[in-house]
């Protein structure tokens, strides 16, 4: 098998595409590029993808990837055995799908205007604003999906990617006191995905403890 390209950033969505490319046995090289500075790496980033955002995932073929969901559908095509997805036919499948749609679709835009609202709003109290409601907003759409959270896993009994994106976004804000106290499902899903030594690696490479 050919290698793929991951171009990523660390303590960024690339760490759930690194987990299941791991988990894919995928042969793959990272690129690690500070996605928001100007230079060489941001420049070649936009032209593989005009969004200029991580993750963007390079082929071997050279088409290019530029969503996480579509990366994790193409991983599971091209290895099932890594059952990042339920296969068509399979009694959990609409479910997986619903469930990530509403992650990336849903849940995660609101990193895009919430961790720097000044892009999309006048200067002022409006930024403030802004940033209030959107973390506002995040609490219930986690809270929601928290009611939907499966023992050990999201699906239940059936590991899939899903696992990976609450693993790796529950390192985000508001950060793991918060999911512990609101959302302990969520985090429950997140702990037992980390058991697994591929995951907990990529998670000690983007996610450090703080040192003593």
């Amino acid at each position: 098998m050919k290698t793929y390209e991951l171009i990523g950033s660390a303590g960024c969505g690339s760490a759930i595409i690194e987990m299941a490319l791991v988990l894919a046995n995928v042969p793959h090289t990272l690129t690690s590029v500070p996605y928001l500075k100007p230079g060489p790496e941001r420049n070649r980033l936009l032209r593989l993808n005009p969004l200029g955002q991580v993750p963007t995932l390079v082929l071997p073929d050279g088409e290019v990837l530029t969503e996480s969901a579509a990366m994790i559908l193409h991983l599971n095509d091209v290895a099932p055995e890594a059952g990042l997805a339920p296969a068509p036919g399979q009694p959990e499948r609409a479910r997986f799908l619903n469930l990530l749609m509403r992650i990336v679709a849903a849940i995660y835009p609101t990193f895009t205007y919430g961790d720097d609202p000044s892009q999309w709003t006048t200067p002022g109290p409006a930024v403030d604003l802004l940033r209030e409601r959107v973390h506002t907003r995040r609490a219930v759409l986690w809270q929601e999906l928290e009611r939907q959270a499966g023992t050990p896993h999201m699906l239940g009994r059936r590991f899939s990617a899903l696992d990976l994106y609450v693993t790796v976004m529950t390192h985000w804000r508001p950060g793991p006191s918060w999911f512990s106290a609101m959302c302990p499902a969520l985090m429950a899903v997140a702990r037992e995905a980390a058991l697994e030594p591929n995951v907990a690696s990529v998670l000690q490479r983007h996610f450090p403890p703080p040192s003593e």
